[in-house]
């Protein structure tokens, strides 16, 4: 045996930095709620329009604003918080109902599991990386390395994942998803053999390969057919349907005469203090036991660390949108036509932060501007130098890929070779396979399976 030393760099998260990132992905809407909650659980904690009847104007002019050392609290991050928010001077209108988001719901699921809190927060990230259709997009390889545990342990949540409502949510592909509902729902049928070993000759309409294997009829298919079909493919489908849901914009961004006027959607979110009756017992603390002055000092902690985090949560979500207005001016004055590539990284780099942080501001948020009501996600695309060297959104590409797909004559529909040479015709250099790796991002199958008799 012996002795060394070697360095090494190790990111710690403190308590004040996770509950920031908490709050961070939290929608406005769904934040309302979340200090409904730290009001209940926390005593020391109080709506200031609770308190301001009662006090004289001496003592509201000192307690109006919480003391707190931000810079201690969140000096990673390269920003400092600004003076303290006055929202009495804005106010915005909501008539939208609130229906919780498909991660609300799910959060709410996993907090019923008797499991493990470690285990708990693997399923929150893991949430937290669901797309819109419903289909978990991190690999479980990359989260079993990140949170330092065994594959087998993320395979064994990533079920428990999948056995929520509804049922498939975060599966990694259509075959996984239709399996686990086809296995709870219809179990041991015709229509479960196909979909677990000839998925992909039931996906290409190989019937008679299937015919044979399975050893089926003509009408033991049709009822499988018909099982399958009923079967949902994308279980994150519905949470922000229009004739089903209301977004609320978190941003309204208008632009007068040039220049853009953002404002935050949380004119409704309460003023928050620390109750001036638990702070005047601390200061009496002779009176008090151990116990109870550790307990009065923790939840003062507790209550000063959430007011911190709901004034850094505006400060960072008002410097993104702004970085994103900056990057994307042509989108604001002239419509989507004008929107141009952009990545996290380039966010993060602009307003120094970490890219992680930009990534929970931009999830779930939506902006409306006066092009319509748009998920922040909607900004962020990887881009292509077109023929005449402008960098063009491979988001304006896809845009123009569906629109092709669209009007194409469905007894005839058009080859990936042929969009591309189209698209080429409209200026943008774009070959077969990179045709065919768009069509299937945006779930269109290929030409041969668009055909209409």
């Amino acid at each position: 045996m012996e002795l060394s030393q070697h360095l090494e760099l190790k990111q710690t998260l403190t308590p004040q930095q996770i509950l920031l990132s908490t709050l961070l992905q939290l929608p406005s809407m769904a934040l309302e709620l979340r200090i409904k909650t730290e009001l209940e659980i926390n005593p020391l904690l109080e709506l200031q329009e609770d308190v301001e009847e009662l006090e004289n104007p001496e003592e509201e002019a000192e307690t109006e604003e919480p003391d707190i050392d931000l810079e201690d609290y969140f000096s990673n991050d390269g920003y400092e918080a600004k003076e303290y928010y006055d929202k009495s001077a804005e106010e915005v209108e909501i008539q939208n109902p609130y229906r919780p988001s498909l991660s609300e719901e799910l959060l709410d699921q996993i907090a019923t599991l008797l499991i493990p809190e470690d285990e708990r927060a693997i399923l929150e990230e893991m949430i937290w990386s669901i797309d819109e259709r419903g289909y978990l997009i991190v690999e479980l390889e990359f989260m079993a390395e990140k949170f330092e545990v065994d594959i087998s342990l993320m395979e064994k949540l990533h079920r428990q994942l999948t056995q929520l409502e509804p049922l498939g949510i975060g599966s990694r592909s259509l075959q996984e998803c239709l399996l686990i509902q086809i296995q709870k729902i219809h179990p041991n049928t015709p229509a479960h053999y196909i979909i677990r070993d000839y998925f992909d000759e039931f996906a290409n309409k190989r019937f008679e390969r299937i015919l044979r294997k399975l050893h089926l009829t003509k009408t033991d298919l049709r009822e499988a057919e018909e099982l399958i079909s009923h079967l949902n493919p994308k279980p994150g489908d519905g949470y922000l349907d229009p004739k089903n849901n209301y977004v609320t914009p978190d941003f309204y961004i208008s632009e007068q005469d040039g220049e853009f006027v953002v404002t935050l959607n949380d004119s409704f979110i309460p003023e928050l203090r620390i109750s001036g009756s638990y702070k005047n017992m601390l200061s009496n603390q002779k009176k008090l036991d151990t116990d109870t002055k550790l307990f009065l000092k923790k939840k003062v902690e507790s209550a000063k660390w959430f007011i911190n985090s709901i004034q850094m949560r505006r400060i960072t979500m008002l410097k993104v949108i702004n970085a994103i207005i900056e990057r994307q001016k042509g989108f604001f004055l002239l419509g989507s036509d004008h929107l141009k590539p952009m990545v996290l990284r380039d966010i993060a780099e602009d307003i120094s932060m970490d890219i992680s942080t930009i990534s929970r501001v931009t999830s779930g948020k939506y902006a409306q501007t006066d092009w319509g009501t748009f998920e922040l996600r909607y900004f962020f695309s990887e881009g292509i130098e077109a023929e005449d060297g402008e960098n063009i959104s491979t988001r304006r590409i896809k845009e123009r890929l569906r629109v092709i797909i669209e009007e194409e004559n469905k007894s005839h529909p058009i080859s990936d070779e042929a969009i591309s040479k189209v698209l080429q015709g409209d200026g943008f250099p774009i070959a077969r396979r990179t045709v065919a790796k768009y069509r299937e991002q945006l779930n269109i199958p290929v030409a041969r399976l668009r055909r209409e008799i």
